[in-house]
């Protein structure tokens, strides 16, 4: 599906070439799975109409994340809530994903209480402007921003609209989403922070458990946990990092360690492309599992 420039264009994709065609001739045709990926407005108009017409569809927006009767799907934690019946399903915020794909068997085996995170977000998760924009920077060239600030050699401590509360869309999704995935008495705070990276999005979390663990029973259960590859041997410089993430699909995971300063705490860090597992990956994992369930013909 394209915009009205591009329609009746051609592209190539995996040695394929495909015609683009207008949204409205894509409900035409009665598909039956359609991933949305153009935004919350075009998903609010134009995902009920499929769902009318009998599509699943699956949204990569923030348009039904909260929405109470839509159901937000990380199929390795919560595929099994799908029915037949849904026809609007959500995609989670990319921060969100990695991070739920991590906390999520450890949430199940020794409860959360509480859940500090600070994440370390690629420009790509703003999209080409951004990337263009770090480009430009590092040729020392004259261009469109699509921050209020340089990117190159910075941090910026901004990710989406401030909110009345003082923190961003972004930190608040980190917090709502995972009340709706995970478990509504888990309290989350977050610090959204864009950096110039293009692989992915990093993120350092101090978790809080309800009972206590032994460190070694924590990697244990991670590294045995569906979607996420172990990376903790820092001594022999073994970690995760953007760097390497990028074009994966798997969520890493390092740096796992007794927090001294609070009782049955611990620290991590998780990485992950977030245009793949983050978005995309996710995406096509939800078609998947309802292929999988036969909820489509």
């Amino acid at each position: 599906v394209a915009s009205e420039s591009s329609i009746g264009k051609e592209i190539t994709f995996s040695n394929k070439t495909y015609n683009l065609i207008g949204i409205e001739e894509a409900q035409n045709l009665k598909p039956d799975i359609a991933i949305f990926c153009a935004g919350s407005e075009i998903s609010l108009e134009w995902a009920p109409l499929f769902a009318k017409a009998g599509t699943t569809v699956i949204d990569n927006s923030s348009a039904w994340r909260m929405d109470a009767v839509k159901k937000l799907i990380i199929p390795e934690i919560n595929g099994d809530l799908l029915t037949v019946d849904d026809k609007i399903i959500a995609n989670p915020n990319c921060s969100t994903i990695q991070m739920l794909m991590v906390l999520s068997p450890i949430h199940k085996k020794y409860g959360i209480k509480r859940v500090v995170v600070s994440t370390y977000q690629s420009i790509t998760g703003t999209g080409m402007k951004a990337v263009k924009q770090l480009e430009n920077e590092y040729k020392g060239a004259k261009g469109e921003m699509a921050y209020n600030y340089p990117i190159h050699q910075n941090a910026i401590p901004h990710c989406d609209e401030f909110l009345e509360n003082g923190y961003t869309k972004e930190e608040m999704k980190l917090s709502n989403e995972t009340h709706k995935i995970l478990d509504p008495s888990i309290k989350v705070s977050a610090t959204a922070v864009r950096v110039p990276v293009i692989g992915g999005h990093s993120e350092s979390i101090n978790i809080t458990l309800n009972n206590s663990f032994e460190i070694s029973n924590i990697i244990n259960l991670l590294k045995d946990s569906p979607g996420l590859v172990l990376q903790n041997d820092p001594t022999n410089f073994n970690y995760p990092m953007p760097l390497f993430s990028q074009g994966r699909d798997e969520v890493f995971v390092g740096r796992i360690r007794e927090d001294f300063s609070e009782e049955n705490s611990l620290n991590l860090w998780v990485v992950a492309d977030n245009l793949r597992k983050g978005a995309a990956t996710n995406a096509v994992q939800i078609a998947e599992f309802i292929i999988d369930k036969k909820f489509v013909s």
